[in-house]
């Protein structure tokens, strides 16, 4: 079975736990966007719901499908929201913004009810930090200086570029992003606080004790529903 195949199995699960008039956070990213295109594939036979997009992209997505869209501060709550992630651990505390959009993507997630996250089962990680650099997203003026200080928590930081190999990459909120190497992360909560204390920075990519679900499909695209260990998130 190939990736997508494995992935379009997974988004048109995820896409049936979304019922009429339910207020929706469709997240970004790859495999998000699968279940976006789910989605649009049940608005077409009908069904009405309300989504809240994580970013541009996955805005203009959802209004190709004929998907209602409305802003964050439109809604008091959200009954769902559905992301992918980079990184799950056990507990289901994730890494995300690899594609920019984690200021957004947090925003939305923590104004759902239930947030379900959904991925490859590649993701899947004993301890974060382990797969993949974690994305920091900070204001222009200064990064060096913020660089500098994010990297006295044992980050090895690098500013990401964007698609022209030259210019920094900007997120949707025209912020930079660096790339940290951390190592496995013992204490992401800890790791959560110290960053989100660097003067200058925005949000970074650790989710700790968001994420109620998990959805992930392995290579022979059987589905696995995953609860975080010690309970689920509140």
């Amino acid at each position: 079975m190939t990736t997508e195949e494995r992935i379009a199995l997974l988004a048109t699960q995820a896409a049936g736990l979304v019922h009429e008039d339910m207020r929706v956070g469709l997240g970004s990213g790859s495999t998000a966007e699968a279940v976006v295109r789910a989605l649009g594939e049940r608005v077409a036979r009908g069904l009405k719901f309300t989504g809240v997009a994580t970013s541009a992209r996955s805005a203009r997505l959802a209004e190709s499908y004929g998907i209602d869209l409305v802003g964050l501060d439109d809604v008091e709550r959200l009954d769902l929201g559905i992301d992918g992630a980079d990184e799950i651990d056990p507990g289901l505390n994730l890494v995300k913004g690899r594609g920019g959009a984690l200021l957004w993507e947090k925003l939305v997630a923590k104004a759902c009810d239930r947030f379900v996250v959904v991925a490859a089962s590649e993701k899947l990680v004993a301890q974060l930090g382990t797969r993949m650099p974690l994305p920091v997203e900070m204001v222009p003026f200064g990064w060096s200086h913020t660089t500098r200080r994010i990297e006295t928590l044992g980050c090895e930081a690098s500013l990401r570029i964007g698609s022209d190999g030259i210019t920094p990459f900007r997120t949707d909120e025209s912020n930079f992003v660096v790339d940290c190497i951390t190592g496995p992360i013992v204490d992401p909560a800890s790791l959560d606080l110290a960053l989100k204390s660097v003067t200058g920075v925005v949000d970074h990519g650790i989710f700790v004790d968001i994420a109620n679900q998990a959805m992930t499909v392995d290579p022979e695209g059987d589905v696995t529903v995953h609860e975080p260990i010690g309970g689920p998130a509140t």
